[in-house]
């Protein structure tokens, strides 16, 4: 999944695997022809000089023969190099040329920088910052996902606890429900779960993006989980769908009931 930085109004891609695009990095120069300006980066004998220096430090498999012909050319007029040529030839893994609507050459981070700075150095400095900046705010979420999860862990192990009405409580399961065979598992347990179907909850909410499971609570997304569980046992033991719903909505009910008492008493504590 690719991410997109900004750096001095120039957008700028980074694959999944932290590599920054060498041609939109070009672009901030010539936006025209930004293969034109990774070409001419090549041909200089530094450059060759460094990409052969972090190949040999980063990759075991490195072709140091092929190396050698490509830095006693580099500099010479009659000498051009390309991303694709480069990484034949020398089995290159700092730099990489991809096909398609959004392909382009990308390279590592240390390579990318260094072409930032043969760019401008302000630009580098930029692209730097932007970078890191990107790096923080993953690790936050990662962060943020990890204390979500140790919640969701705790609330689980008291789901036997005491119970309190809370509004995210679903209502009871109407008879003229329970006696509707829901087209889907998934419905069926949204019914038990949120009192709705996918297609209710989209006709009441038609301006909010993805489904109600994306704006789910902690809570209910624990015993999201627990139902789903429960249910797969209750078609084993062969029981209908009318009975099946029934039965999970009543510990759903149940269970979320000790859940929000549980995390009053933590919020109680703080």
């Amino acid at each position: 999944m690719k991410s997109k930085i900004v750096v001095q109004n120039q957008e700028v891609s980074i694959d999944k695997n932290e590599y920054i695009s060498l041609t939109d990095i070009a672009k901030s120069k010539n936006s025209d022809e930004p293969k034109d300006v990774v070409k001419n980066w090549l041909r200089n004998k530094n450059t060759i000089e460094f990409l052969g220096l972090w190949e040999r430090i980063n990759n075991s498999d490195f072709k140091g023969v092929e190396f050698d012909t490509f830095k006693n050319e580099a500099g010479l007029n009659s000498f051009t190099l390309s991303p694709t040529k480069w990484a034949e030839k020398t089995n290159a893994i700092g730099i990489r040329t991809k096909a398609g609507r959004y392909g382009g050459t990308y390279a590592h981070k240390d390579i990318a920088f260094e072409f930032a700075s043969w760019i401008s150095a302000e630009f580098k400095l930029f692209l730097i910052k932007e970078f890191q900046r990107l790096k923080e705010d993953e690790i936050e979420k990662q962060q943020l996902g990890w204390d979500i999860k140790r919640t969701i862990v705790k609330m689980n192990y008291h789901i036997h606890t005491d119970a309190i009405k809370n509004s995210l409580i679903p209502p009871n399961i109407s008879k003229n429900r329970i006696s509707f065979i829901y087209a889907t598992e998934a419905d069926l347990l949204n019914v038990a779960l949120f009192g709705l179907t996918a297609k209710e909850w989209e006709e009441k909410n038609g301006d909010q993006k993805g489904n109600m499971r994306d704006y789910a609570t902690a809570e209910q997304l624990v015993v999201l989980a627990n139902l789903e569980s429960l249910n797969s046992e209750f078609i084993k033991e062969k029981l209908s769908p009318q009975e099946r719903l029934q039965r999970l909505n009543t510990i759903a009910i149940d269970q979320l009931k000790l859940l929000m008492k549980h995390h009053k008493k933590l919020d109680a504590k703080r």
